[in-house]
């Protein structure tokens, strides 16, 4: 009896040792993983810096009334796209689609505007720098909104008069359709493109102050879209506590893996840093082409139209003083990675938002891995991706840990 008494008591210590190694297997973290962690969670971002070129950027009056243009089909040539229509509040403000769908098909994807308003250049070629310079591009794009800047004006009258004079201040008297015609924009093309010159420069300069409004209460309302916390987050606020049961009942060890592999041998914090995992910058990593689509110019095509853009930081209708538009005044021009270079997107909520790059050409997350496990050529320009070698156990370790990226 003694003897078995023994027996047990022993069994039971193993059984114990074994739970315990079990228990304690996934390794601690070092101190430059702790700080990598550390800069990754949500509770490192900043306040939403401000935005000089836009007086009403944090006017709630502004983003009410953005709010109500942001899902007004009115503001499109068939009366049936918004903003919204691109943007979806069910799918994280993206559209489900690898090409997207106005009152055409756009040879772009949709980007996400949850956090958006923390970005220095807007869309994939960063041709804006201002988030409602941004807003004003998809109104007057033919397969987009496929309206025009005065007729634009004309519904803003119409629909949205007493808000908008309440926060902007009168609109022009547009009851004159000599001085102020149905239809005109320097956008357009035929008789929208004559009637727009045929109109005296201080009426086409009232105009297009209205139209920068109405961009700038888009813009007030996008800044609202401001990411949640994922499961990532709580994870990263139990390895900080040290507590390892936390961690276990937050993350599987895939998972686990996964993030690892994301800080080590994945090197996706290269491009993909900060609280809201992208470094908001521009690289080429040779994404490849799909048929019936041009080829993007990327970054390259972005900066010339950033450049020329009336509405951009240093134009007559932004709200900043010249100093202040430091995006604008300390531009990179050159190097070798500007030609089909696009915007590295920001990894919150990754998982929900499929497909994924600048023309939608991967489907699925297993898809992007694989792409930069194995390398690929540049179609145009300078190629920085160099091929990770990933095993199909990482590449599922890593799929896992970016599913933890979705806010609850």
């Amino acid at each position: 009896m003694r003897r078995l008494r023994l027996f047990l008591s022993l069994g039971l210590l193993l059984a114990l040792a074994v739970a315990l190694a079990w228990w304690n297997h996934r390794p601690a973290w070092s101190e430059a993983e702790l700080a990598l962690l550390r800069s990754l969670s949500l509770d490192s971002l900043p306040p939403l810096p401000a935005d000089p070129s836009n007086a009403v950027a944090d006017d709630p009056a502004a983003a009410a009334l953005g709010a109500s243009l942001f899902f007004d089909t009115r503001f499109s040539s068939d009366g049936a796209v918004a903003c919204a229509t691109c943007h979806q509040p069910g799918l994280f403000f993206t559209d489900g689609l690898p090409l997207s769908r106005g009152v055409g098909e756009i040879p772009l994807n949709a980007m996400t505007l949850v956090g958006a308003a923390y970005n220095t250049y807007f869309t994939w070629n960063g041709k804006n720098d201002s988030q409602w310079a941004q807003a004003l591009i998809p109104l007057e794009n033919p397969v987009e909104h496929g309206g025009d800047r005065m007729g634009l004006v004309h519904l803003l009258a119409a629909y949205y008069r007493e808000p908008y004079e309440a926060i902007f201040g009168p609109l022009p008297d547009l009851s004159d359709s000599r001085r102020f015609p149905p239809h005109a924009s320097p956008a357009g093309a035929g008789a929208t493109l004559n009637a727009w010159y045929g109109m005296a420069a201080e009426d086409r300069d009232a105009v297009n102050r209205a139209f920068a409004n109405l961009g700038k209460a888009l813009a007030a309302y996008q800044r609202t879209l401001l990411p949640a916390p994922a499961r990532f987050d709580a994870y990263v606020a139990a390895v900080q506590q040290n507590d390892r049961a936390a961690q276990r009942a937050l993350f599987s060890d895939d998972e686990e893996a996964g993030l690892r592999l994301f800080l080590g041998k994945g090197k996706c914090t290269d491009c993909h840093n900060g609280p809201r995992f992208t470094n908001d910058d521009f690289h080429n990593t040779a994404i490849p082409g799909i048929p019936g689509v041009p080829l993007e110019l990327g970054r390259a095509d972005g900066l010339r139209r950033l450049q020329a853009d009336p509405f951009n930081c240093a134009g007559p209708y932004s709200d900043a003083a010249p100093e202040e538009c430091t995006a604008l005044r300390f531009l990179k021009t050159t190097g070798d990675t500007i030609d089909g270079a696009h915007k590295t997107p920001t990894l919150r909520n990754v998982a929900a938002t499929a497909p994924y790059m600048h023309t939608g050409q991967f489907p699925d997350l297993r898809s992007v891995l694989e792409h930069y496990s194995d390398g690929g050529l540049a179609l145009v320009g300078h190629n920085e991706l160099e091929p990770l070698g990933l095993t199909a156990t990482e590449m599922e370790q890593l799929e896992a840990f970016l599913h933890t990226l979705t806010q609850e």
